[in-house]
């Protein structure tokens, strides 16, 4: 009995072994055909809702871009000067340090906006984000190609569909071609236009969820796109009807922009890092010398008296100095403001302004692009500046070494120089504006690691020649050797 019961036992065993060791082949099996449907998480959202996306785009590029063009973009626009770390401000642009690498910026907020886009058409619930999008994708395509001329960009933000390795585009095709800049914004303003539906535009920090504020940001734009390539299209007829419709951002309260904060997680990345950072950054000599001669009273809000100054005076460097071989004493010279750091609550990402687009038309009706006053229009645009940094338009500043015919200078280059000012924090504002128009007049550096010769173009990252070998022998070549003295199609200022 005790002997029959332990075989029984035994045998019961084997029984549920085997159907145990079925169970779980039969089960191994299903889980490798149905295998994604069993692992997908039914909580988890396929995919980010749009809201959140243009949020993320404009905010992560503003603060990013805001940052590069603070750092590296002041030292190509000779708004201020590195005292340390400082190949990138002798124009070495292969090393950057403390910033001067935006190529992965654009291109990942481009590809966060592409997925934005691609919603925007796919899905009727989200149509309301079309024309955002579509005018980001023109104004940050822009931003691209004007610092590095031929890049990819019509295979580009397609990993999944079509190449991870992606063709380089012309620079004249991505500003007129199918899909370019100017095609985006008449497709994003269209879209506007032709919105009737019942959707709130969220995630919208720079307008608040307002379809008119995009429009006007939309045209801003494409007068920004049309001057800057007027020198080689004809864009007349188009500027005047621009002009005329008067769509555009006309005043400061209109401004695309979001303000950064005081305190942390929101202020100016400059007033996150640590003081010696901060500190590496003091007034260029080129700055010091157009503010002084203008008795520009924006001179005390972009920067600080330098420490050892007795009567409260300003003092810059000439950019470019070889800190291995010079002795800089921090004090002899002026700190950026507290606009940058304790105070950068007063400070702005900016996208687009009045005061921007004022300039441009004042420059187009100077060219005779557009019928108009030219002198009524830089004047506007200087005001707009002055209010929009938080200073005081001293009486008789117009009339002065400021006047549209100061005979000293031309009405282009007294254009230009205040623009150049009004984008201090846009440094490669001020540097793109250069290499088109030759102003404001910046000056050879110090220790130039560039035979003293001011780039003309970023050059292309190390990534590429790794990751996009055989697109980028072509732009290689097309550059003579990735040379940053090279100038992009519409810069015939060279």
């Amino acid at each position: 009995m005790q002997k029959t019961s332990l075989l029984n036992i035994v045998s019961l065993k084997k029984l549920f072994f085997c159907a145990v060791l079925l169970g779980s082949i039969i089960s191994v099996i299903s889980c490798t055909q149905d295998f994604e449907g069993i692992n997908t998480n039914p909580n988890a959202p396929l995919q980010v809702q749009p809201a959140l996306l243009l949020r993320q785009v404009i905010y992560d590029y503003g603060e990013q871009m805001s940052y590069e063009g603070f750092t590296a973009g002041n030292l190509l626009g000779q708004y201020s000067t590195a005292l340390d770390f400082n190949l990138f401000d002798r124009h070495d642009l292969k090393s950057p340090q403390l910033g001067g690498n935006p190529w992965p910026i654009l291109y990942q907020n481009l590809r966060d906006n592409e997925i934005l886009l691609q919603q925007a058409l796919e899905n009727p619930a989200a149509a309301i984000y079309e024309g955002p999008a579509r005018i980001l994708k023109a104004y940050m395509a822009a931003a691209l190609t004007d610092l590095y001329g031929d890049v990819p960009y019509s295979e580009a933000f397609q990993g999944k569909t079509l190449t991870v390795t992606p063709a380089y585009d012309t620079q004249e095709s991505i500003y007129t071609g199918p899909d370019g800049i100017l095609q985006n914004l008449d497709l994003g303003l269209a879209a506007i236009s032709a919105y009737n539906g019942s959707m709130a535009l969220e995630g919208d920090i720079l307008f608040n969820g307002d379809l008119e504020g995009w429009r006007r940001f939309g045209n801003s734009l494409k007068i920004k796109s049309l001057v800057r390539i007027s020198a080689v299209s004809d864009v007349t007829q188009a500027l005047q009807a621009l002009y005329d419709e008067g769509s555009f951002i006309l005043q400061n309260s209109q401004n695309a922009t979001f303000d950064f904060t005081d305190g942390e997680p929101n202020n100016f990345r400059l007033a996150r890092l640590r003081i010696g950072d901060f500190n590496n950054f003091v007034l260029s000599e080129t700055m010091e010398e157009v503010l002084t001669g203008l008795q520009d009273p924006r001179l005390e809000i972009l920067y600080r008296p330098f420490a050892n100054s007795t009567d409260g005076s300003f003092n810059g460097l000439l950019n470019g100095i070889d800190a291995s071989q010079t002795s800089i004493a921090l004090a002899d010279y002026s700190l950026t403001g507290t606009i940058f750091r304790e105070e950068s609550g007063r400070l702005d990402a900016n996208f687009m302004t009045a005061w921007e687009t004022n300039f441009l038309l004042a420059e187009a009706a100077h060219k005779s692009l557009i019928n108009a006053n030219a002198q009524t229009l830089y004047e506007l645009a200087v005001a707009q500046a002055f209010e929009y940094w938080g200073a005081a338009l001293p009486a008789g500043y117009l009339s002065g070494a400021a006047s549209f015919s100061n005979p000293d200078s031309s009405p282009l280059q007294q254009i230009i120089t205040q623009k150049w000012i009004g984008n201090t924090i846009n440094g490669y504002e001020g540097w793109i504006e250069y290499r088109r128009t030759g102003f404001p007049l910046l000056k050879t550096i110090s220790a130039s690691l560039n035979n003293d010769l001011i780039p003309v173009r970023m050059p292309y990252p190390a990534e590429e020649e790794a990751l996009n070998n055989s697109n980028y022998q072509q732009a290689f070549e097309n550059t003579e050797g990735n040379s940053i003295n090279v100038p992009v199609w519409w810069d015939v200022n060279q």
